[in-house]
């Protein structure tokens, strides 16, 4: 018997991002009796919500569990930025793995945010869905001579994007920096309206939520279980942990860590300050700052991590966080308003690589893991639905082993 963790969502995030609370989402409800499914999936957060919609497509028995409201942990704190991009470049990626793997990852999240895209067109969902360019800055270490290396390279391996120099970029987005590499075929989403609306999806198709706590997981016989706080007991074929950023020792690893991140929502800007496209912005340095436009005109920036995931200690840096992302904020675009209209902060995870945990969890065979990290969160959340997916129904593919587990620690 697995113990499953007590994490509680005001440890995952402090304060509240400019995301629609109001919108519809299926109820969850406490379970009374001991129940069956092919697949219990624990954690109702983006990552858990992908899973149910697919799943249930797929015609698999599905319960969902969460002991809080569904949506309303790390998945409220993200920023939704929705990039095929993935935190380590493709220069470091080729670096840690070589050019072919390299360039398969970075071809899977592209598709992974076509197939997000066309998901969302499906099943109309409301959730502030657009696609967007990217604009990747030059910023510390990486200069122009860096990211023309990075276009060369995304070039090689089929992917979009032009490199663009310092004369450019002032005039298409007014960014003074050195040079950017700007790419098409991101998006950016309301996370918390994605998040109920695939939940509603899968409800639909007879997926349970069950509002209550996972308290151990017992995979030692012909099926597994998740043993509940209220005291009912999910039978399933296979469970899915889905919990963000509350891993239980049997998936902790040391490619993974958790860090804390802060962000802020400005209020409403004027449409003349703001820059063309809404495109998304972040910066090609390790310590890197982000940014994007909501419908309203607001400004979501966020960064100034930390290599700690201590609630305590984010929240009491919190008024310091927010003062420094105004101020970089101001750096890049000097004239948008600095007055805010919202400030939080959340836990995230990060692994060596830059790429998620997906698949079996070693030594367990009823047991997978999906965890999606870094500032590709819910790209991965929709590649990983889609990977266990395929394993469910008994599906292998050569590149499931680029998210393993249990893939080696690179270097």
């Amino acid at each position: 018997m697995l113990d499953a963790g007590t994490t509680r969502h005001e440890d995952l995030r402090s304060g509240a991002g400019p995301w629609r609370h109001g919108s519809p989402r299926p109820p969850g409800r406490a379970l009374e009796r001991d129940t069956r499914c092919d697949v219990a999936i624990v954690g109702a957060g983006i990552t858990g919500a992908f899973l149910a919609e697919h799943l249930t497509a797929l015609g698999f028995d599905v319960v969902v569990i969460d002991r809080e409201r569904e949506g309303f942990g790390s998945t409220a704190a993200s920023t939704a930025m929705l990039q095929w991009e993935i935190d380590l470049s493709l220069r470091e990626l080729v670096a840690l793995y070589g050019f072919e793997r390299a360039a398969e990852i970075f071809r899977l999240s592209f598709q992974a945010v076509e197939g997000l895209s066309a998901l969302v067109r499906e099943l109309a969902l409301s959730c502030a869905f657009a696609r967007r360019e990217t604009v990747y800055l030059a910023a510390g270490e990486v200069g122009p001579r860096e990211l023309l290396d990075e276009a060369g390279l995304r070039q090689r391996a089929g992917l979009p994007g032009e490199f663009v120099e310092h004369a450019a970029l002032m005039a298409a987005f007014g960014l003074d920096r050195a040079a950017a590499i700007v790419s098409p075929r991101s998006a950016e989403a309301d996370p918390l309206s994605l998040c109920h609306g695939l939940l509603l999806a899968a409800a639909r198709r007879g997926a349970r939520l069950i509002r209550d706590e996972a308290v151990a997981y017992d995979d030692a016989g012909r099926s597994a279980a998740v043993a509940l706080s209220g005291g009912a007991t999910v039978e399933a074929a296979h469970i899915v942990l889905a919990t963000g950023y509350v891993m239980p020792d049997c998936v902790s690893d040391d490619l993974h860590s958790t860090s804390s991140s802060w962000a802020i929502a400005t209020v409403p800007q004027s449409p003349q300050v703001l820059w063309p496209g809404g495109a998304l912005v972040w910066e090609a340095s390790r310590d890197y700052c982000y940014c994007r436009t909501t419908p309203e005109g607001r400004i979501v920036f966020g960064g100034e991590d930390e290599g700690f995931s201590d609630p305590d200690r984010r929240e009491k840096l919190a008024p310091a966080k927010t003062e420094a992302l105004r101020a970089r904020l101001q750096a890049l675009f000097p004239h948008v308003r600095l007055d805010l209209d919202r400030a939080w902060s959340g836990a995230f995870g990060q692994t060596a690589d830059g790429l998620p945990l997906i698949g079996r969890v070693p030594g367990r065979p009823r047991l997978l893991a999906a965890y999606g990290y870094g500032g590709n969160g819910i790209t991965f959340s929709f590649l990983a639905a889609r990977l266990l997916g395929r394993l469910l129904r008994g599906g292998e593919e050569h590149w499931f082993r680029h998210f393993a587990v249990d893939r080696p620690r690179p270097g």
